[in-house]
């Protein structure tokens, strides 16, 4: 179809001289329309009586035009956003390309002749039209129309609002009335970019001449450097009010939350300040309330290791170290379990800092330091209020560990999380912070260790050829040469993942289950035979080789493996390496 549409065609009758749906089909559908308002196409399919690709199959050969899947597709962003977004979501259209002075456009409804009309008259060329799932062009407008260009004319507009006096920001940012105000608007746009790009927090960072933004996605952080220097103070005074932070207190860190809506999703909000030296550095975490929980086994944690995780949670008392870095998934791990455990004949009481997740029926504290509400304190006091599983944010200090150990070998469930590289230092570590070795060996179920890797973005995703060094590095791990023949994979980089090769993270796990020989090296506080005992176990298996799995299965990168084998002290290395029996190295149970 060049310059002109096809001619009027009614979609029903279409579908029923296919014999794809009946006339009494037709029908309802038609009822079921009208009183709905959908377009006929998305109602017949909400009903069951036709399939999306059916559809637009039979519409491609009909109208004689391209049938694109937008997955697979490599876009022009200069030739996208000549339709302006609020068009391209209003018509369900996007722009792919331009051929001998035609732009070919992507439509949801191909038959919609006043869209058709509009995108004419919006581009100012003649179109070609092409097919493309609805669900699949939704999913890529919010990739493809990021707000980067609309946050810098946002901040170039503030900063000629400001003018000369840096002064009037109070006023600036105080008008509530003012929702048109650059400033707000620039948040805004700040917000809508952040979730469409699946970021898990925003830094504003004040530097001498210019101001930072940075989001990091899957774990990296993305910047934009904007020349706006002073739009920062006005960013930072808004966020602090938002979060009923002293405005007036720019020298010591502040800390706070609140609550935004962005495209109709819950965003809870927790803000730090920090004095730096060029002002104030705000980050924001942002939790997406609207998702709901997990559950464990929505994780992504490997069956054989759910199961055995499922088996000591269940367990009736004793005490759970999670274990990692800031932002390897602790919290998403305990929620997990939380949900799991959460019933109306079990008590659950918790205390963190933050409480990053609100749950039913779970009763939880918010550790504040300021008035002397510590971890130790919250647990003396939840200890009567006869809890049958408690969690604890993080073990800090001597006085909490104690607390947890005998809590734990008092008839309670105790979860909680420890700064650790890897799940055999973790039983180690309580000792080193004061614990009394027959508490930990007393009490100690088990320890998982874990880490998050990026996936390899399906969009793009390549062989890859290993370089001879991480072929010498791979001979530490005395692979299966099956295995190594599937070969390994990388991300090239497209539209979808930002140009990074990664869309995605998933879990890495390490699980490590006491049992005798462990407990009583732990008792005679033997570190080195703790240590050996734990890697002979049978169900024992590092987190370098539950990482190297996902390369083999084309999950992840090998990069991505030597970042987590770089990290722990379980994985293993050409230099240094300690046997394991074959079904350890085999997969574990």
């Amino acid at each position: 179809m060049t310059g002109e549409p096809k001619k009027k065609v009614r979609l029903g009758d279409l579908l029923v001289q296919n014999d794809v749906i009946t006339e009494q089909q037709l029908m309802t559908a038609l009822r079921e329309q009208k009183s709905s308002g959908r377009k006929l196409g998305r109602t017949l399919i909400d009903l069951g009586y036709v399939d999306e690709d059916s559809l637009l199959n039979i519409l491609s050969r009909q109208l004689e035009v391209p049938f694109v899947q937008l997955r697979h597709y490599q876009f022009n962003n200069e030739l996208v956003k000549r339709l302006p977004e609020a068009m391209a979501r209003r018509f369900r259209s996007i722009v792919l390309a331009e051929q001998a002075g035609e732009l070919l456009v992507g439509m949801a409804d191909p038959l919609d002749i006043f869209a058709y009309d509009e995108l004419v008259r919006i581009l100012k060329q003649p179109i070609k039209q092409a097919v493309v799932r609805e669900s699949e062009l939704l999913n890529t407008l919010d990739l493809v129309y990021r707000r980067t260009d609309e946050i810098a004319s946002l901040a170039e507009e503030l900063e000629d609002e400001l003018g000369d006096d840096a002064f009037d920001l109070a006023d600036l940012s105080a008008d509530s009335e003012s929702a048109e105000a650059p400033v707000v608007k620039l948040l805004q746009t700040l917000f809508e970019d952040a979730v469409q790009a699946r970021s898990s927090d925003i830094h504003i960072e004040p530097d001498e001449t210019v101001v930072r933004i940075r989001q990091r996605v899957d774990g990296v952080l993305q910047e934009q450097v904007m020349k706006e220097k002073r739009v920062s103070s006005a960013l930072v005074l808004r966020l602090k009010l938002m979060a009923g932070l002293n405005i007036s207190e720019k020298r010591l860190p502040q800390d706070g939350r609140f609550n935004v809506r962005v495209k109709g999703r819950s965003i809870d909000v927790r803000v730090s300040t920090m004095p730096v030296q060029y002002g104030e550095s705000v980050v924001m975490r942002l939790l997406d309330q609207s998702q709901g929980m997990l559950n464990l086994g929505g994780t992504g944690m490997p069956e054989h290791l759910l199961e055995r995780f499922r088996r000591m949670i269940r367990k009736p008392h004793g005490m759970i170290l999670v274990t990692g870095p800031t932002g390897s998934g602790k919290t998403t791990t305990l929620y997990g379990a939380l949900t799991e455990l959460n019933r109306p004949e079990v008590k659950v009481i918790t205390a963190e800092d933050p409480v990053e997740y609100r749950l039913s029926r779970i009763t939880q504290v918010q550790v504040n330091p300021k008035i002397g509400l510590e971890f130790a304190n919250v647990l003396r006091a939840a200890l009567r209020q006869d809890p049958d599983v408690i969690l604890i944010g993080e073990m800090r200090d001597r006085e909490t560990v104690e607390i947890g150990l005998r809590a734990a070998m008092t008839g309670h469930l105790v979860l909680s999380t420890l700064h650790t590289n890897d799940s055999i230092s973790s039983a180690m570590r309580l000792i080193d912070m004061g614990a009394e070795p027959f508490l930990v060996a007393s009490s100690l179920l088990g320890v998982i260790a874990q880490r998050l890797v990026r996936r390899v973005c399906e969009n793009c995703s390549e062989s890859y050829q290993p370089t001879e060094q991480e072929q010498a590095w791979l001979a530490g791990y005395d692979l299966d040469p099956i295995d190594l023949e599937a070969g390994f994979v990388q991300g090239r980089g497209c539209y979808q993942c930002s140009n990074t090769g990664y869309k995605g993270r998933i879990g890495v796990y390490e699980l490590l289950e006491m049992n005798e020989a462990m407990l009583d090296a732990l008792r005679r506080q033997d570190i080195a035979a703790f240590t050996q005992a734990a890697r002979i176990s049978d169900t024992y298996r590092p987190l370098g080789l539950g990482a190297m799995d996902y390369a083999l299965g084309g999950v992840t990168t090998l990069e991505e493996v030597a970042r987590v084998a770089a990290t722990s002290e379980g994985s293993f290395s050409p230099e240094d390496e300690i046997p394991l029996p074959d079904e350890a190295v085999g997969g574990g149970d």
